[in-house]
C-alpha cells in the first residue's frame, strides 16, 4: 500500500483544495490514517497537516491561501506617501524640484531620498511605478509659453464656432501652414554594418524649398511652392490661388506668424470678404494644426540634389495628395487634432 502513497505537492492548488476537504471528512468516521493517505494517493504528512488545520480552524483553514507577501506588506512608503510621490511626477517636472525635463526611476528616486530620507534601488521605483498604475511613456512636447485657457478657449469656443459659421455660410474650413525642406535634412534610417554608423555624404551647397499646404478634414488638398522666405507678398500669393481654386468662402485656421496677420494681408481680405476669412490659433500651439503630419509626410522621400528637382518633386508631392484625399484625411487623425473631426453642433 505504501507504494500508492505520493506528495500532495504533486498536485495543482485546485487540486489540493478538492483534495483537503475529502480527506479530512474521511478520517472523521475514525478511519486510520494511513488508510486515507493510500486512499487519496497523498502522504501521511499531508494528512495530518490537513487533520491539524480542521481542528484549530475548521474548514476555513483548508481553503487555498495566496502565496507570498499580501500587497503592501512591508512597503517602505506608507500609502500617504505613495501618492504624494505619485501626484509629484505627475503634477510636476524634474526641474520643478532639482533638475532634467523628464522623469526617470533615478530621478524619483532622488525625489523620495529628499522627501521622506529613504534611498530606493532603481527597481524598487520601477515596482512602485507599476503599482501606480504609471507607465514609461514618450512624452508630448509643448511650449512653456503656451496658455493653457488660450487653448480650452480654442476647444470649447472659438473652433466650434469656427466650424458652424462656415457650415451655415455654405463655407469650408481648411488649416494652412508653412512647411520647408533643406538640402542638408536627412530623415529615416539604413543599413549598414554593425558597430559602424553608416554615413550620407552632403552636398556643402544648401539650399531649401518651402510650400504652404491648406488641408481640410474632408480630404481636400491645396498648396503652393515657393523658395522665397515666407512673407505677407507671399501669403497675399497664397490666399489668390485659394481664392481661385473654390466657389464658396473658406475660412483659413493660421498661426500667428507675422506675415498673417500684416496689414498687406489685411487689405487683401477686406477686397475679398466673401473668399477667405482667417482664424487664428492660440499662441504657441502647433500640435492644434495637422501640419506636424503633413511635414513629415512631405520629408519622407523627397530628392536633394538640387534647388529645381526639390521644387518640382515638392509640387508633384502635393499633387499626388491631391488625389488621395483618404491620406489627407488621415493627418486629422492624430490625438491632438481629432478634435476637428467632432461634429457637435453650436450655436453662436
Amino acid at each position: 500500500m505504501s507504494d500508492l502513497v505520493g506528495d500532495a505537492r504533486h498536485l495543482s492548488p485546485s487540486a489540493q483544495e478538492a483534495l483537503r476537504p475529502r480527506a479530512v471528512a474521511a478520517l472523521v468516521p475514525g478511519r486510520d490514517r494511513e488508510d486515507v493517505a493510500a486512499m487519496f494517493g497523498v502522504s501521511l504528512k499531508a494528512v495530518d497537516n490537513w487533520w491539524a488545520k480542521w481542528q484549530a480552524s475548521g474548514r476555513e483553514a483548508l481553503v487555498m491561501q495566496p502565496r507570498g507577501k499580501p500587497v503592501g506588506v512591508h512597503q517602505v512608503l506608507g500609502k500617504a506617501e505613495q501618492a504624494a510621490v505619485r501626484q509629484a511626477v505627475l503634477d510636476h517636472r524634474p526641474c520643478d524640484v532639482g533638475g532634467g525635463q523628464l522623469w526617470t526611476r533615478r530621478l524619483i528616486g532622488d525625489l523620495i531620498a529628499k522627501l521622506y530620507r529613504v534611498r530606493l534601488t532603481e527597481p524598487g521605483v520601477g515596482k512602485y511605478l507599476k503599482r501606480w498604475g504609471l507607465s514609461f511613456q514618450r512624452p508630448d512636447k509643448r511650449a512653456v509659453e503656451q496658455d493653457p485657457e488660450a487653448v480650452r478657449c480654442w476647444h470649447e469656443e472659438t473652433w466650434p464656432k469656427t466650424r458652424a459659421k462656415a457650415k451655415a455660410e455654405g463655407g469650408e474650413v481648411l488649416f494652412a501652414d508653412q512647411v520647408g525642406t533643406r538640402s542638408d535634412q536627412v530623415t529615416g534610417r539604413t543599413w549598414g554594418e554593425k558597430g559602424r554608423t553608416p554615413v550620407v555624404r552632403r552636398s556643402g551647397n544648401r539650399f531649401s524649398v518651402n510650400a504652404m499646404p491648406a488641408t481640410s478634414a474632408k480630404g481636400r488638398m491645396h498648396s503652393m511652392v515657393f523658395t522665397e522666405h515666407f512673407t505677407a507678398e507671399v501669403m497675399c500669393r497664397f490666399l489668390d490661388r485659394i481664392a481661385g481654386h473654390f466657389d464658396h468662402k473658406i475660412h483659413l485656421v493660421v498661426d500667428g506668424h507675422s506675415a498673417h496677420r500684416s496689414e498687406k494681408v489685411r487689405d487683401w481680405l477686406a477686397i475679398h470678404p466673401d473668399d477667405v476669412e482667417l482664424h487664428f490659433l492660440p499662441p504657441y500651439s502647433p500640435e492644434l494644426k495637422p501640419d506636424e503630419l503633413v511635414s513629415a509626410d512631405l520629408k519622407h522621400s523627397l530628392p536633394k540634389q538640387n534647388r529645381a528637382e526639390l521644387a518640382a518633386e515638392t509640387r508633384r508631392f502635393f499633387r499626388r495628395r491631391q488625389r488621395q484625399p483618404h491620406i489627407v484625411r488621415g493627418y486629422f487623425g492624430g490625438p491632438h487634432v481629432r478634435y476637428v473631426l467632432d461634429e457637435t453642433p453650436v450655436s453662436f
